[in-house]
């Protein structure tokens, strides 16, 4: 997924987008109120993750804003504001969640989960997608083809993720940057070039019928094999 973390403190923002990437997710990172409203506005994103407390815009009138405008990006608050009527305002700002803290990272991890289950793309509730012989399983982060399981690296996952969500359409080099990787590369880098071949060895070696095709000065595909 493609986040977006809105929080001043710089350790808590580095500590925070560290650990997500490390799960396989792109994240942007800004500091004020103001960079993180203009961010949301202007990007899609999954996920916002974002401080109550802000420079220049606080965290609770960003989110009103978003909503105001229409944006259905589920909203996840941070705020060492812990009483009870704090939580209910974060919420009624329209917020989808509120954690204080400190807080475990893996608890972050399950609320994440959670909410883009819920409200994340897809159809509400969802766990699973499949293509094909091709399923993923969101929930456990596992992969398999007719099967057979499919070890997966977290950047991998994330990208056959992209990939499956937009199954039978063309996927350029442009497109995977900016949705799978959290800054922008040259167009012309062999980043994409070596993770796709990693890829394809995984989910296409072995097996009869390729599913990811390179598609000539365009980009790639994901055929479901029929």
């Amino acid at each position: 997924m493609r986040l977006l973390i809105v929080e001043d403190d710089v350790e808590t923002a580095r500590y925070l987008a560290s650990g997500l990437r490390e799960e396989g997710h792109g994240c942007d990172v800004f500091h004020t109120g103001t960079e993180g409203l203009s961010a949301a506005l202007g990007t899609e994103y999954d996920l916002i993750i974002i401080d109550r407390m802000l420079p220049e815009l606080d965290g609770l009138s960003v989110v009103r804003t978003l909503r105001a405008e229409g944006h259905k990006t589920p909203v996840l608050v941070l705020s060492a504001l812990a009483q009870v009527d704090d939580r209910v305002k974060g919420l009624r700002a329209g917020s989808d969640d509120y954690l204080t803290k400190p807080f475990a990272f893996s608890e972050l991890l399950a609320r994440i989960d959670a909410l883009t289950r819920r409200v994340g793309g897809g159809e509400a509730g969802e766990t699973q997608l499949v293509v094909g012989p091709l399923q993923l399983d969101l929930l456990t982060r596992t992969a398999t083809r007719s099967g057979q399981e499919i070890p997966l690296l977290p950047r991998e996952f994330r990208i056959l993720e992209y990939f499956m969500r937009r199954a039978g359409r063309v996927v350029t080099r442009t497109m995977l940057l900016e949705g799978v990787w959290d800054y922008n590369f040259d167009p012309q880098t062999n980043v994409i070039d070596v993770h796709i071949s990693r890829l394809r060895q995984k989910i296409d070696k072995g097996f009869d019928v390729p599913l990811l095709h390179t598609v000539r000065g365009a980009g790639y595909i994901l055929k479901d094999g029929a």
